[in-house]
């Protein structure tokens, strides 16, 4: 097959003159598509005229805009006062009452429950905190001492970056004027900026003299809980409370609209959607969390849309392969679209297990620690129109460089995913497809097949990025099971050995001569 390029515009178009046939290779079309999507009747030589992406899409331009309390809307109902007991004044109300928390720092020691149809409401300077003040301090050594603070022992689970003495598998946390310190396992290992709980003495050390500072201990596990169907929550900072693994600050139902509250500084995750069909997550900062900004589980149509995921996994999970990040769905469908996720410790954009009917679009998700987006194990989506740079780049417990390692995107062993007209810049690597042997699900074996990576533009700045598909011997790539087409790539340097297939790295010309990429271009 013979291309002619011809710039046109903001576009670049390929005319495909057909002399051959590249049917029954892995990635080409059967046959000749002309720019309707209709076989070419014209005599001769068929023409086909395809327009690969040259320009970013639109996300790239977009701006997020204001998140947080102060999007939410002024509140009018109930008061609920500093000091009280939020859930005496709810219980003393009717069902679907609109409750206005006031000004100041309300510090929950028992999880909210509201119920149907509630709205949960503040505005700016409304904070719910899980943490209580530690007081009489005692100098012990080169530390400083408190007791009686500590809750009982309880069951511990997560993967923690550090897997031998696990640190991040204990809920409270401690800040000094709102500063977060580290937690060390050992009081030996006490130095400013970090703390040491001793559960078996309920003793807290910490390596900073407490004196003139407010020192609090993260507690109460729960903010608010998902109790009931159809409650709003909106306008509320929600911090310091002592989640543990997989469990949230913030507990979402079915039927929840959470909007404009600011997340922050919870241990585990800050909002988790849990059996929570149709819930809206909108306008929200989600940041510093210990684990994962956002999860979701058993959970449809949920829509995640315009919220900044920022600076998640603070308390050290495991930063390749568990659950740590911006935001992670299993069992679920919906959409993730038009958020920031940025910066977090972990994966941008993670979908796993089960995942079905999902679409990921019009993200901006850069500067994640690993992939930028995953979608591992799971079925059907649509993934387009995201601008995806500079992921993948963290250190520690198996995180590399390999198309193992993942991508800028990373589609695993799934089925019918789309990955359509995003930018994928500067990351580790480009667009990684893995099939991997993982057992069946809900709706059939998990497998690689019908995945398309089309349109997109792919930018790889780093000498040893590359895109491509690997695969384990039991699991072998099948013919026609993966697409690449009308694609652009941009690569610094030499092209050679910047595409990898059947265990082997490939040169551009090698790339397409394996059947990928027939019709895109590179430079």
């Amino acid at each position: 097959m013979r291309r002619r390029v011809v710039a046109t515009g903001g576009a670049v178009v390929l005319l495909l003159l057909a002399g051959c046939s590249d049917s029954g290779t892995p990635g080409a079309d059967s046959g000749s598509v002309s720019g309707s999507g209709e076989p070419s009747q014209t005599a001769g030589p068929a023409t086909t005229t395809v327009t690969v992406p040259t320009g970013p899409p639109p996300a790239a331009a977009a701006a997020l805009g204001p998140t947080g309390p102060g999007t939410a809307k002024p509140c009018q109902g109930t008061a609920i006062p500093v000091g009280k007991d939020p859930q005496s004044v709810i219980d003393a109300a009717p069902e679907s009452t609109v409750f206005c928390f006031a000004k100041g720092v309300h510090r929950i020691s028992r999880t909210i429950k509201p119920r149907t149809g509630d709205t949960l409401g503040g505005g700016a300077g409304v904070v719910l905190t899980g943490s209580v003040r530690l007081t009489g301090w005692k100098r012990s050594g080169n530390a400083w001492v408190v007791r009686g603070a500590l809750p009982a022992a309880y069951p511990l689970k997560g993967q923690c970056e550090d897997n031998q003495a696990k640190p991040c598998q204990r809920g409270e946390q401690v800040f000094v004027d709102g500063k977060h310190l580290t937690r060390v396992m050992r009081r030996s290992d006490l130095k400013p900026g970090t703390f040491f709980g001793d559960y078996a003495a309920d003793a807290v050390y910490v390596g900073d003299d407490p004196d003139g500072h407010q020192v609090e201990l993260s507690r109460t596990q729960t903010a608010i809980d998902k109790s009931a169907d159809n409650v709003t929550v909106t306008g509320l900072t929600i911090e310091h409370f002592a989640s543990r693994a997989q469990g949230g600050a913030l507990q979402v139902g079915r039927g929840w609209k959470v909007t404009g509250n600011e997340v922050r500084w919870n241990h585990a995750v800050g909002i988790m959607v849990i059996e929570g069909d149709g819930a809206t997550l909108s306008r929200n900062t989600v940041a510093d969390n210990g684990q994962l900004g956002i999860g979701q589980y058993k959970s449809a149509g949920v829509r995640i849309t315009a919220n900044l995921v920022t600076r998640n996994n603070t308390d050290g999970f495991w930063i390749a392969d568990w659950e740590s990040g911006g935001i992670k769905s299993t069992r679920s469908s919906g959409e993730v679209s038009g958020n920031d996720i940025v910066a977090n410790r972990g994966i941008g954009m993670w979908s796993d297990i089960a995942e079905y009917d999902r679409r990921i679009t019009g993200n901006r998700i850069r500067d994640n620690a690993a992939d930028g987006i995953r979608y591992e194990i799971s079925y059907q989506a649509l993934i387009d129109l995201n601008v995806v740079e500079n992921n993948g780049f963290g250190t520690g417990r198996g995180s590399g460089g390999s198309l193992w390692d993942g991508g800028g995107i990373n589609v695993n062993t799934s089925a019918d995913v789309q990955v359509r007209g995003n930018l994928v810049k500067d990351n580790r690597n480009g667009i990684s497809i893995q099939s991997r042997t993982r057992g069946d699900g809900p709706r059939g074996t998990y497998v690689l097949t019908g995945v398309v990576i089309e349109g997109n533009t792919v930018v790889m700045a780093d000498a040893t990025a590359t895109t491509g598909v690997v695969e384990n011997k039991g699991s072998p790539t099948k013919p026609g099971a993966v697409t690449f087409r009308r694609n652009s790539y941009q690569i610094a340097g030499s092209p050679a050995n910047r595409f990898a297939f059947r265990g082997r790295t490939m040169t551009w010309s090698q790339w397409q001569q394996a059947g990928f990429d027939q019709d895109s271009v590179t430079g």
